[in-house]
């Protein structure tokens, strides 16, 4: 049976109900039912059209067995609820399913209970029967509410986490075929997306995270698209990355480290998250500084010095060769002097507390180098070349220099590297 209660105003503690209360109420039962329908679809209009539509036998028999089942507890404490029980379910389902919250049902539970409480008392004044029995009936018959309610809002919370969790798979589905590109129709981007409620947008940024990410779901918006059990997690924020962004972001990562790609036309969107995946890597190698948002927009050039390994690696080899016959210290010195006269086109004495040498080592060196290299430094393209092998072999070396190996996509490009 349903708990009891001991009222501080009674003094005799309130216990089970008799079992033979439950022969007093069952002729009760036909009459009652309808007049808790009558008072509930009154009460509550929508619920007069369900009863009046598709569903509204399995409804009515639903009502009924709740009703009935309480008075067979009353009967038989021990008697299984197992119908109820899954009755009580559907109801709460049924309520998920049909877009409302649970207080319109949990008000039918509770005005049906009222209705049963005024009639007992009817009852009671017919039998003579003792107040602290019938304290017993309100309260077995609210404590018999509180199950009904709870078993409802199991139902309910069961669609309600399939809807979130079907929402969610949609919403992925949604983000892989963005980033799968051109090779998907256009229409059927589109109409997933109105499928998912989520509007396509003009652009997008994407995020890429180091895995495992920890990242607050409840702090991201509403429309940014996640992924976090691809082996390379990531996000998609809608439009551009503006301020409003970086704080949602930055109270959504915790402790994650998250690489922030380029706004680019959603098209493209495989090109966003490529860039911040590549920049992750580079702060990983310690080419950039590591810290909890990077933004690829702050480290442009970088990316694009690094964007092919095995091709810059080929063209270290050509444009370094005229020193590949040196020895390894000397040709380290003479290709530093080189970088820091490509970055500064300073004077000796300028590049010389650069390089904490004497001014006239410069000149020595730079002597050495325009005879080594020839028209390479006078020509602007060879030049320019130069610049940016030097320029990217500098990033590299960040990298060695904390004992990290740069990122590279083959180990062919040691040739070149010993070449220098």
């Amino acid at each position: 049976m349903p708990r009891t209660t001991q009222p501080s105003d009674v003094g005799e503690p309130l216990g089970p109900l008799p079992q033979e209360f439950a022969a007093i109420i069952r002729p009760e039962l036909p009459s009652l039912i309808k007049e808790i329908g009558i008072e509930v679809t009154r009460a509550y209009p929508e619920y007069a059209r369900l009863l009046n539509g598709p569903y509204g036998k399995a409804i009515q028999v639903g009502v009924e067995q709740n009703i009935s089942a309480f008075v067979d507890q009353v009967a038989s404490p021990s008697a299984p609820t197992t119908l109820r029980d899954e009755m009580c379910r559907r109801f709460g389902r049924f309520e998920a399913y049909e877009g409302r919250s649970l207080e319109t049902l949990q008000g039918a539970y509770r005005l049906g209970a009222r209705v049963a409480l005024r009639r007992a008392k009817r009852i009671g004044r017919r039998y003579n029967l003792s107040p602290t029995l019938m304290l017993s009936f309100a309260d077995a018959l609210f404590a018999y509410v509180d199950e009904l309610e709870a078993l409802s809002r199991e139902g309910y919370l069961e669609v309600q986490a399939q809807t979130v969790e079907q929402a969610e798979t949609l919403r992925r589905r949604l983000l892989h075929l963005i980033l799968a590109g051109p090779p998907v129709p256009r229409t059927a981007i589109t109409e997933l997306s109105e499928q998912t409620g989520w509007p396509l947008p003009e652009c997008v940024t994407l995020v890429a995270l180091r895995p495992p990410a920890e990242v607050d779901r409840a702090a991201l918006d509403n429309d940014v698209l996640v992924d976090l059990s691809d082996p390379q997690p990531h996000l998609l924020i809608p439009g551009a990355f503006g301020e409003s962004r970086r704080r949602m972001l930055q109270a959504a990562l915790r402790a994650a480290c998250g690489a922030v790609g380029l706004t680019v036309p959603t098209a493209t969107a495989a090109d966003s998250v490529r860039w911040a995946r590549k920049l992750l890597e580079l702060i990983d190698a310690d080419v950039v500084e590591d810290a909890p948002l990077t933004l690829c927009d702050d480290h442009l050039v970088t990316l694009w010095l690094l964007s092919d390994p095995a091709l810059l690696d080929q063209l270290t080899e050509r444009e370094l060769a005229p020193v590949v016959s040196l020895t390894a210290t000397r040709r380290d010195r003479l290709v530093e002097t080189l970088r820091v006269w490509l970055d500064t086109r300073g004077t000796a004495a300028q590049m010389g507390e650069l390089l904490d040498v004497h001014p006239q080592t410069v000149r020595y060196r730079m002597r050495t180098l325009e005879s080594i290299f020839g028209d390479q430094l006078t020509d602007p393209e060879s030049r320019f070349a130069t610049e940016i092998v030097l320029r990217a072999r500098h990033l590299r070396e960040r990298a060695t220099r904390n004992g990290r190996r740069p990122p590279t996509r083959t180990d062919a490009g040691s040739r070149a590297s010993t070449a220098q």
